[in-house]
């Protein structure tokens, strides 16, 4: 496998070595592949991973965590391509990032309310309980 004048053979590696750094599954790396987010090199029918293909694979772990879909991991990554400075990555991801806290936080308001609701419900339930119980004695 020869080398880029821009990057060392310690940049680059297999989908097996890919997989083991970020503790996801081959299979996984090659469904972000088929999708388009992320192309390595081929070297005969080995896939070839450069720092590039490592970054990009971070930032989609990342975006999957945080809740993002595919589709906005993939303009994410289309406007770090594309930009020729980080703003306009930066402000769409601020904004994507703005409008997911604030997703969530309805998320938990909603989830706040039908514990309090359950909560409620277990008192009613023990005190029916507890007074049926009382009587049979």
């Amino acid at each position: 496998m020869a080398a880029d004048a821009t990057e060392s053979i310690n940049d680059h590696c297999s989908i097996g070595d890919l997989a083991r750094e970020f503790d996801v599954t081959p299979r996984a790396i090659r469904f972000y592949e088929d999708e388009g987010l992320l192309s390595p090199r081929r070297d005969g029918s080995r896939r070839v991973y450069t720092k590039r293909d490592t970054v990009r694979l971070k930032l989609i772990l990342r975006g999957k965590r945080l809740g993002f879909s595919l589709a906005e991991v993939r303009e994410m990554l289309g406007l770090y391509d594309s930009a020729p400075d980080e703003r306009p990555q930066l402000e769409k991801f601020a904004a994507a990032l703005a409008a997911r806290r604030e997703h969530l936080e309805r998320q938990r308001e909603e989830i706040d309310e039908v514990l309090e609701e359950i909560r409620g419900f277990e008192r009613q339930s023990k005190k029916l309980l507890n007074a049926r119980g009382a009587r049979r004695r």
